[in-house]
């Protein structure tokens, strides 16, 4: 990769992390390459990343004395065992992306998402150094189903039976063991419930083939930005009426700091931008920021997909930690479009490993 995506790490909630020890499960990922790429700014002393490379690449984790790489799962039992007990804080970020891939494999999805998280709490209970633990939870869980007028939700609302797809089943049920390890063990958890993040440093196609197009495409901002980069028709479901909360990646890895520093134990917070927006609206922000003049493509509604409209409610990781975000929408697109122009090779060198599956999906099962 020739331009690594930009850091802030003068930013005072990193900066307070400065001197900390940190185990930063799925590391090498785009959240996690993030994070340990700020936090190493800020004058962390040390990081440790777990990674399997199961949707991230080695060549993302930084060549710097401080960090050192366990390769394999977390639930792996040797893994875990050479892992010291001397960490501050854990950022547990490691997941089976996401969706589509899940409803594509529901054991895999289970496996590297749910035993993970379960393995890991085990190996960590009764640590005394360690001051909190911070548990990558799925906005779109608790979010009501519904195309009408969408209202903030609420990091406390009830849990919805009706979820849409493994990956959210096993998410929710990581957020019922992180209650559950505080209560029973005072296994400092906190779940920071993550809305659509986006930004520099999500790779299309990293990782290994995971059974659907969506080891390539992925979210939908990194496509859009890519499509529209090589003057492609960005498509659009079901008349682009559904919306989200877009983050940009930099605000999360601030929220995750707040979360460990302020956050409370066996406590949920709200990582968004509280800021509802369309995915034509997306779209056509996209294409015009990167000069795209091909029409958008409608297609209809992905049939396993009723999240409708949603997006997060910020006051109370405001009230309680300080949190808002601070890169607007057209900001955040702008600084992924040049990321993503700068780093095209590298993006599409990953996109190719995968080219046979694409083409041939039953042949790759």
């Amino acid at each position: 990769m020739t331009d690594r995506p930009r850091a802030t790490g003068g930013d005072p909630a990193l900066a307070r992390l400065g001197g900390a020890s940190l185990l930063v499960v799925g590391g090498a990922g785009f959240v996690g390459g993030n994070l340990v790429r700020m936090a190493l700014e800020a004058g962390c002393a040390r990081v440790v990343i777990v990674d399997n490379f199961l949707s991230s690449e080695r060549s993302l984790v930084p060549n710097d004395p401080r960090v050192r790489l366990v390769e394999g799962s977390i639930a792996d039992a040797a893994v875990l065992g050479r892992l010291a007990d001397d960490f501050d804080y854990v950022f547990h970020l490691a997941t089976y992306h996401g969706n589509q891939s899940s409803i594509a494999d529901p054991i895999a999805d289970h496996d590297n998402n749910l035993v993970t998280t379960l393995k890991l709490y085990e190996h960590l209970k009764g640590r005394a150094r360690l001051k909190k633990v911070v548990y990558a939870a799925s906005g779109c869980t608790l979010a009501p189903h519904t195309f009408e007028q969408a209202q903030a939700t609420q990091e406390d609302g009830p849990v919805p039976f009706d979820l849409d797809s493994p990956y959210q089943i096993s998410k929710v049920v990581g957020e019922f063991y992180s209650v559950y390890y505080w209560r029973q063990h005072r296994l400092p958890t906190v779940r920071a419930r993550f809305q659509n993040v986006y930004g520099p440093g999500e790779v299309l196609g990293a990782g290994q083939w995971r059974g659907t197009p969506a080891t390539v495409w992925r979210n939908v901002t990194p496509a859009f930005v890519y499509r529209a980069l090589k003057q492609q028709p960005l498509t659009v479901e079901n008349e682009g009426r559904a919306s989200r909360d877009f983050i940009f990646v930099e605000d999360i890895v601030r929220g995750l700091a707040l979360c460990a520093l302020e956050g409370r134990a066996g406590d949920v917070y709200n990582l968004a931008s509280g800021r509802e927006t369309t995915i034509l609206e997306l779209a056509q922000t996209v294409n015009r920021l990167a000069g795209n003049q091909a029409p958008l493509a409608f297609a209809p509604r992905r049939e396993w997909d009723h999240a409708g409209r949603r997006f997060g409610s910020t006051d109370k990781a405001k009230r309680m930690l300080g949190f808002e975000a601070r890169v607007g929408l057209e900001e955040g697109l702008q600084r992924t479009i040049g990321w993503t122009r700068a780093n095209l090779a590298f993006i599409e060198s990953c996109m190719d490993r995968h080219k046979v599956h694409l083409e041939n999906p039953k042949a790759a099962r």
